[in-house]
């Protein structure tokens, strides 16, 4: 494991959908591929797999298994998933093979069954939150409650519209607002857990561990920004789709991001060919 880098110059300020850029240009393409230690991250849902109506639904695009398996095999290059979902169900949804480390729960797991411990407090505080989501979202329709190994979050993609609103403040303002609770924020989701964590976090830790010298991060989400926020220097971070992002870089779906990864691996395949370390 190598020493943690630090990476707090040059981030880029909030960009709205009007201002985002294009995909990253052939330069920062060539930057990336060429750096000592590559770790490419991304996220899961909306990013390597299109936004399902039902999240167990949800599977890769054509080629991103085999385009990220590609990068994991090349020396010095690492690649990485890094979900909100917990590990037991990203696992069997990505189908990843070895080479392709997968991050779950927002950072909190690394390996099947392996997480941050929590105390009898924490369980505890864990088992009532989930107990008062339950209460608030009290079977509306098209709502989904998923328990995590630290965490519970309210999916309401598929509620009707007059009452997913609603269902999302009374978690923010109700359980939201305990004291230990951390909550998190995405698109169609809240979510509460027990257990501080964050992409940035997991970005930071998959670094320390690969002693990177560059690093590519590809998400969606507003869970996403904090590892657009870690991102600097030679770093490339790209926003998929609409909204407004810290990362420099945008491309428009799941299919545009296979064909970035696809990029980076033509254009580092010959340079680790050349020098292996």
């Amino acid at each position: 494991m190598g020493a943690q880098l630090s990476r707090h110059a040059g981030r880029h300020p909030v960009m709205t959908s009007e201002e985002a850029g294009s995909a990253p240009p052939a330069s920062a393409v060539a930057r990336l591929a060429t750096t000592a230690r590559l770790l490419v991250c991304c996220d899961f849902d909306g990013t390597l797999s299109h936004l399902a109506e039902h999240p167990s639904a949800a599977r890769p695009v054509p080629g991103a298994v085999d385009v990220l398996d590609a990068l994991g095999s090349l020396p010095s290059t690492w690649a990485a998933v890094v979900s909100g979902r917990a590990l037991s169900v990203l696992a069997p949804l990505a189908s990843m093979p070895p080479h392709v480390t997968l991050v779950g729960s927002h950072g909190t797991e690394y390996e099947p069954g392996v997480i941050a411990a929590l105390g009898p407090g924490e369980r505890q505080l864990l088992d009532e939150i989930v107990a008062e989501s339950e209460k608030i979202v009290a079977g509306t329709p098209g709502t989904l409650i998923e328990t995590k190994p630290a965490s519970v979050a309210v999916h309401v993609r598929n509620a009707p519209r007059d009452l997913a609103a609603g269902i999302l403040e009374g978690i923010r303002t109700g359980p939201g607002r305990r004291r230990g609770v951390h909550v998190t924020e995405g698109k169609e989701v809240i979510e509460l857990g027990v257990v501080h964590a964050g992409k940035g976090g997991a970005v930071e830790e998959l670094r320390s561990r690969s002693d990177a010298t560059a690093t590519l991060f590809v998400g969606d989400d507003v869970t996403d920004e904090s590892a657009f926020a870690v991102m600097s220097g030679e770093d490339v971070g790209v926003k998929v789709g609409i909204g407004p992002t810290l990362a420099r870089w945008r491309v428009s779906d799941p299919v545009a991001v296979v064909e970035l990864l696809a990029q980076v691996l033509e254009e580092r395949r010959p340079r680790v060919a050349e020098h292996p370390d």
